[in-house]
């Protein structure tokens, strides 16, 4: 009986044909609700999709037979890639396909605002004539601000100086060598919103993007700023946009993602502003880039299903060699090292060094060093990473790594320490796994700790004095988030101390800001494991 391969968005003809090709049978089931698609998933080998399906753990648990779930596409996040995992479920994707579309239409947007293209088709289609109302801007010698150089900000980046733009970026890897040669100039964030006439967005949606551009961050922009956001909706605060736009702060936006899509009723009056461009998430549909993601994700499935290797693998983490199996936490251990020391990240960074102690993890050090890596990167770049991917994202940015072994010097008898240089400080994360497997993170920036690395964490800086606790547990008590579990550290009675708190609930941005302002607590963040 040949595998059957679930089909739940529109996709270009020749991922069927190539199914077909390869002896598999192809099963179409468009527009399903979540109910229908529990029938229909159950049968199913693989499953190949666009952005139109989500697949979520209820679904996971009903596809029994499911082996790889294929995206046309880049970006997985309507894919529930933590319960693929423990499934044993693949999840691939298509990185490379559709650069080039969205590149061009992140610069369609861009022409389209600076000149008015929508309002002065509308006005002349309506039988006016209003020559004056749409006179725009040119591109030349103006500024444009990327945040985020991957693959498709750079493609931005080329066709803008084509413009005669100047080109500034903030990127947390590019390295200043990499950004010279592509003609850009690498900047903090708060220059690319103070230095900008024009803002395009290429970074993923995470934690430290989420809402990055809000009401005080547009307020910090240029007057008559114009924003492009063809990357992720809810890295725009668009309630806090419509207000900038109102307010004539915010010259004109063009968006193609929103924070839900469909955009519901509520962004009716964002979308129909005049000085808005508004597209239906379309930046990556071109024929060519549709064939290009089809091509490459059936691809990807066939080989998968035939037991052969993959290079889009989203969530395949290197692990030890077969028969030593005791070194997976340590493999796990190093991802999350790499993740956290993401998180921490404020700034640019262009070195990361593991440091294995012990002779037990002397002959691992090479692919802990790819494990810590793989989390890294794929924390702060939008395209998803895995082992065979990260060397060459890093050399691509101009980000240095290696790593070094050395003898135990510390209590354990082995020890992961990873080292994250930025052009402001240093980050210094250790960890180790205890014999039952427990993964425990023992010292943060020279702070002795003990910190299990999973779920919510919230770890900060504090004056060493009492009542600093009370009223951090008081903030978090009224926000209805419970303390699972706290570490402090301090190097000397009286000098400032690190406090890691383990937390039930995700912490937003109202209790992080909130809790900023308590005199006393510095350099607070949000860590997601």
């Amino acid at each position: 009986m040949s595998k059957k391969v679930l089909i739940t968005d529109e996709i270009h003809p020749i991922c069927t044909r190539l199914l077909k090709e390869a002896g598999y049978e192809p099963l179409i089931a468009l527009k399903q609700t979540p109910d229908e698609l529990k029938n229909v998933c159950a049968a199913a080998d693989a499953w190949i999709i666009r952005s139109g399906t989500t697949i979520t753990a209820d679904l996971i648990a009903a596809a029994a037979s499911l082996q790889v779930i294929g995206r046309a596409g880049v970006g997985v996040d309507n894919v529930d890639i933590k319960a693929a995992t423990r499934a044993g479920i693949l999840v691939l994707n298509a990185p490379a396909g559709n650069t080039i579309s969205t590149a061009e239409h992140s610069m369609a947007m861009l022409l389209s605002l600076s000149r008015r293209v929508p309002g002065a088709s509308a006005s002349v289609r309506a039988g006016e004539w209003n020559r004056k109302e749409f006179t725009g801007i040119e591109l030349y010698e103006k500024t444009l601000g990327i945040v985020g150089a991957g693959k498709i900000g750079r493609e931005v980046a080329v066709r803008a100086l084509a413009f005669g733009m100047n080109v500034i970026a903030v990127d947390p890897v590019m390295s200043a060598e990499v950004a010279a040669d592509l003609g850009i100039s690498l900047v903090p964030f708060e220059e690319v919103l103070t230095e900008s006439d024009f803002i395009s967005i290429h970074a993923p949606l995470n934690d430290a993007t989420r809402d990055l551009f809000n009401a005080d961050t547009l307020a910090r922009c240029r007057q008559g700023v114009m924003i492009i956001n063809c990357a992720r909706g809810g890295i725009v605060n668009e309630v806090d946009l419509l207000e900038a736009l109102k307010a004539g702060h915010v010259g004109g936006a063009a968006l193609d993602v929103y924070s839900v899509e469909p955009p519901t009723e509520q962004l009716r009056e964002l979308l129909v502003h005049p000085r808005v461009v508004a597209t239906p998430h379309i930046a990556a549909s071109t024929d060519e880039a549709q064939r290009k993601v089809a091509l490459q994700v059936t691809e990807q499935v066939i080989h998968a299903l035939r037991g052969e290797s993959v290079s889009t693998a989203v969530n395949l983490s290197i692990t030890p060699a077969p028969g030593m199996s005791e070194y997976e936490p340590y493999y796990r251990l190093a991802t999350k090292l790499g993740v956290f020391s993401a998180q921490m990240l404020r700034g640019h960074a262009y070195r990361i060094k593991v440091g294995c102690r012990g002779e037990a993890l002397r002959s691992h050090a090479p692919n802990l060093e790819l494990a810590v890596l793989q989390g890294f990167l794929s924390t702060i770049t939008s395209a998803p990473v895995n082992h065979v991917s990260a060397p060459y994202i890093a050399r691509e940015s101009g980000l240095q790594s290696g790593y070094e072994t050395h003898e135990v010097t510390s209590a354990f008898s082995s020890q992961l320490d990873v080292s994250l240089e930025t052009d402001s400080d240093r980050i210094e994360i250790s960890g180790t796994v205890f014999g039952d497997g427990e993964e425990l993170i023992v010292r943060i920036n020279g702070y002795r700790l003990e910190v299990r690395p999973q779920g919510t964490i919230l770890l900060y800086q504090n004056d060493d004095r009492p009542g600093m606790l009370a009223s951090v547990g008081a903030i978090l008590a009224t926000a209805d988030i419970n303390i699972a579990s706290l570490s402090l550290g301090r190097k000397n009675p009286g000098e400032v101390a690190l406090t890691v708190i383990s937390v039930d609930e995700p912490v937003g941005p109202d209790v992080l800001s909130a809790l900023s302002e308590i005199p006393g607590v510095y350099a607070i963040r949000s860590i997601q494991l």
